[in-house]
């Protein structure tokens, strides 16, 4: 392509984003909105709304100290579906085994684009469960899985988390769940009440990829089995998740013990 078809065909916009994550991946400890300009030869109020758009968007976070780092999104993003795909494959038996052994349903939750879905359910071994279907959306606040997406992430990642949900400030979340999820990150497992059925408990444990970050929540919406005496109990099926947690997380890469 000639220079001409270059010009021709120029998208400022656009290369002036794709100019902002290009410096940021090559810098290790972030920059500030000025040292982005000036490396850029262009105004700080030239990029503003560019950088404005790429932390909305989550290619770019701001810290603390007002600083700019690029996210994993454009690697999540380049190795999207197939890794999905892995991940639910391999997920299947492990999901499977924990349904026969704790006699209960469960499924897997992923983060997708400001939602949490279920991708993957697995029924246990009787004649009725309390379970989820697949491609179902489930709250952020009020589930073990969104719990535990909470726990673990950033408090920036959990605002944008929340604000894409439309759940901003104090006044929007539950009284007492910053400290719940503390102890979350604390014990390693979500074990609450349902708040949308009666006598059912969800307990959640978190999937850890290659980077270490949360890339899924394992969740059994238990309820005690009374016709079987020699069905698990909750503390039981609780060991069994943390297991099948670790199994799943091992799967995905992660380096787990």
């Amino acid at each position: 392509m000639t220079t001409e078809d270059d010009d021709r065909y120029r998208a400022p916009a656009l290369d002036k984003g794709l100019d902002i994550l290009e410096l940021l991946a090559e810098t290790d400890d972030g920059l500030s909105q000025a040292e982005i300009a000036k490396s850029l030869g262009r105004s700080p109020n030239e990029i503003y709304r560019m950088l404005e758009r790429l932390v909305r968007r989550n290619y770019v976070r701001r810290t603390l100290e007002d600083r700019y780092e690029i996210t994993l999104k454009l690697f999540e993003l380049g190795h999207a579906r197939p890794p999905m795909n892995r991940l639910v494959n391999q997920a299947k038996p492990v999901l499977r085994q924990f349904a026969i052994q704790a006699e209960q349903a469960c499924h897997l939750v992923i983060h997708d684009r400001g939602n949490l879905v279920v991708v993957a359910q697995m029924d246990g071994p009787g004649y009725w469960n309390v379970s989820i279907r697949v491609g179902s959306r489930v709250g952020l606040v009020n589930t073990g899985s969104g719990h535990i997406f909470l726990a673990y992430h950033s408090p920036e990642e959990a605002s944008l988390m929340l604000e894409e949900q439309g759940l901003i400030g104090a006044k929007a979340l539950p009284k007492g769940l910053e400290q719940r999820l503390s102890t979350i990150r604390h014990l390693g497992y979500e074990n609450m009440p349902s708040a949308q059925v009666v006598g059912v408990f969800n307990l959640s444990v978190p999937v850890f990829g290659p980077l270490g970050s949360v890339i899924a929540a394992f969740t059994c919406p238990y309820s005690q089995r009374i016709d079987k005496a020699d069905a698990p109990n909750i503390t039981e099926a609780l060991a069994m998740m943390q297991a099948a947690g670790i199994e799943l997380s091992k799967r995905a890469g992660a380096e787990v013990q």
